[in-house]
């Protein structure tokens, strides 16, 4: 194991095998730009320094992405419609899963999301809540 977020699961390198494979069963189904700015939003509201790093990196690297005023404030850095309502949800899975009501789904059914769609925003946020979690009990910095 060569990150430093790698060697903070030496203790339970089995831990580790499942998240690389429940994070790729995540990914796999979305789009890799929708899946970094849910993870984003997610890991912001986590105030997750190490997770808003590496993800806001791959936003600006690889989709150019102004990751400096979505880290501000995503409502108001150009994103279209779409993109704010999945951070929106994001953001509400780690403020209080269980405030999501059926109007909150609705918002991205009307802006063409698919069940598939909502629930990998769903479960990409959810994910994230752990392993930022983890990183942070664990005191693991990003390098």
């Amino acid at each position: 194991m060569g990150t430093n977020y790698e060697r903070a699961f030496a203790e339970r390198p089995d831990v580790y095998v499942a998240w690389t494979q429940l994070t790729g069963a995540i990914k796999a189904g979305m789009d890799l730009r929708r899946y970094e700015l849910a993870t984003l939003a997610a890991a912001r509201r986590l105030r997750s320094s190490y997770c808003c790093l590496a993800h806001g990196s791959v936003l600006a690297e690889r989709f150019g992405e102004p990751v400096r005023e979505i880290a501000i404030d995503h409502r108001a850095a150009g994103l279209d419609d779409v993109d704010v309502a999945v951070m929106d949800l994001a953001e509400r899975v780690v403020d209080d899963a269980t405030s999501i009501g059926e109007a909150d789904l609705q918002r991205l059914r009307d802006l063409g999301l698919s069940e598939p769609e909502i629930m990998d925003v769903v479960l990409a946020a959810a994910a994230r809540c752990f392993f930022s979690k983890t990183l942070d009990a664990l005191g693991v910095a990003p390098t």
